[in-house]
């Protein structure tokens, strides 16, 4: 299976590990409660997929690899205990609590939440002393005498023996207390999760035409050489901050990123004529809806290669400027929510009592959401994005010497009006920039898969779909229409052709 697949059936399974019934027990009870094993090559984004599900399920996440443990630090530290029994006084061995176990106790005593998953990556890479305590471990989820708490699901991950010298292969007894998942490496999989992280254009439109590239590992001559899921991410993030820098990105910082030495030195180059295309082409022009007649006529009679690149860079502008407004909208209506609670109890309590508590609510709600794993990257950010809101209005009521509520909210309402107002503004400049996008496609490619690409990227990617569904975009629908047409009046051809009838 994929990674999206391996995420959703983890999803699935901790769900229904988690689900009581009428008295508060687990449906299926803790020792029945298989540890799933992510067994997949390295690079291909099990960590990710963790956080994801934590996140989309609001429970805790405690990541731990196995290969930094030893007997002592995974199972506790032995020590003599004084016991008595029957009369007679003995001294004993016992442990201290084991670290992963005690790691779990303190994300739960720090955020307040009570279930969550415990992965333990790495897991069929536990030194030689710990492997025999493993199996137990599996089964009946204890280290040394240590219980992981009920409501804690246990995900595993591991490498296959071919990637890394330090496996040790699990015998049947082993594997037969886990929830096996092989995982392999799928580019259109990773795509999905790539546009919504906002991956760099040039990578996905590189991949777009070398999918081959998307996930390799090999051994050469000169050793080693693996390009994987993990690094073009990592390579995408440092090429943005080149970027903003005006920094040149060359074969050497590539190559930190891509350890295959091929394919290092064709995404430099393809890297160098993405960044060529961009100025010869004046995107921006494109997009406000000013490009000259020769820029039509230029992308008309340019190679595939050129049109895919040219077409990915644009669709990247503006799905990244659909995500921000979405964001936008999202802290929207969020801060609505706030405010409609300042409101609600302003005829019970001071303004600026009620601001405090709104600021000081939303901080420990974000505190315990970290402490966890749990918080989003989208929701920090829509979270300090409603907090520096409320402390900079609560800052500017106490210099203009406003005390009185109901004035006091009027300035609050006039505030978020002001931002809700300029939300408009960007989304129709957005909806513009989209439409010239397809006016653009249709003129300059038409006739050609240009605009099934257009409308394909756009319904796939949840940034802009969720932007077309709020905010409209009159182009897509009427091509996204025509298209759903063109394809039902193929299909209808194909079967009569399949009838073999004379028509």
């Amino acid at each position: 299976m994929n990674i999206k697949q391996a995420k959703e059936y983890i999803e699935n399974t901790v769900r229904l590990y988690l689900k009581k019934d009428e008295f508060g027990e687990y449906r299926i009870p803790v020792v029945r409660q298989r540890p799933v094993f992510l067994l997949g090559a390295p690079g291909i984004g099990k960590t990710a997929i963790m956080e994801q599900v934590a996140q989309e399920l609001s429970i805790a996440l405690v990541s731990y690899s196995m290969t930094h443990h030893t007997r002592q630090s995974a199972l506790g530290l032995p020590f003599i205990a004084h016991k008595e029994y029957q009369g007679m006084e003995y001294e004993i061995s016992e442990y201290t609590m084991s670290e992963i176990i005690a790691s779990i106790y303190e994300v739960m005593e720090n955020s307040g939440i009570r279930e969550g998953i415990l992965f333990l990556d790495e897991i069929n890479c536990v030194s030689e002393t710990l492997a025999p305590s493993m199996l137990q471990f599996l089964q009946y989820k204890v280290f040394g005498r240590h219980r992981v708490p009920d409501g804690w699901v246990i995900v595993t991950a591991g490498n296959p023996p071919e990637y890394n010298k330090s496996v040790r292969e699990f015998d049947v007894v082993t594997m037969d207390r886990l929830k096996l998942l092989e995982v392999e490496a799928d580019y259109k999989a990773w795509k999905e999760y790539a546009q919504h992280k906002g991956i760099h254009a040039a990578v996905l439109n590189f991949l777009e035409l070398k999918k081959e590239y998307f996930y390799r590992i090999e051994t050469t001559v000169n050793g080693r050489s693996y390009v994987t899921a993990r690094g073009w991410e990592d390579l995408s993030q440092i090429l943005n901050l080149y970027e903003e820098e005006s920094m040149k990105a060359d074969e050497s910082l590539v190559g930190q990123y891509l350890h295959n030495e091929r394919i290092m030195k064709e995404f430099t180059a393809y890297y160098d004529l993405f960044n060529k295309y961009k100025k010869e082409y004046q995107t921006e022009e494109i997009l406000a809806g000013t490009a000259h007649e020769q820029t039509y006529i230029r992308a008309g009679k340019a190679s595939f290669d050129e049109r895919l690149s040219l077409l990915g860079m644009l669709m990247d502008k503006v799905i990244s400027e659909a995500r921000e407004d979405m964001e936008s909208s999202d802290y929207l209506v969020e801060l609505s929510k706030n405010l409609k609670a300042v409101k609600a109890a302003l005829p019970k309590m001071p303004l600026m009592q009620m601001l405090e508590n709104q600021i000081a609510g939303r901080g420990k709600a974000m505190e315990r959401a970290a402490m966890a794993g749990s918080l989003s990257d989208a929701e920090k950010r829509k979270g300090r994005r409603i907090l520096r809101f409320l402390e900079t209005q609560k800052k500017t009521l106490l210099l203009e010497g406003i005390t009185e509520g109901e004035q006091g909210f009027i300035k609050l309402k006039t505030a978020f009006d002001e931002l809700a107002g300029n939300l408009k503004q960007r989304t129709a400049q957005t909806r513009t920039r989209m439409e010239n996008l397809f006016h653009f496609a249709k003129k300059a490619f038409d006739g050609g898969n240009e605009m099934l690409i257009l409308v394909t990227e756009f319904t796939a990617n949840n940034d802009s779909a969720r932007f077309i569904g709020q905010f409209g975009c009159p182009a897509y629908e009427e091509h996204s229409k025509e298209l759903m047409l063109s394809e039902r009046r193929d299909s209808l051809f194909d079967e009569i052709a399949a009838l073999d009838l004379e028509v």
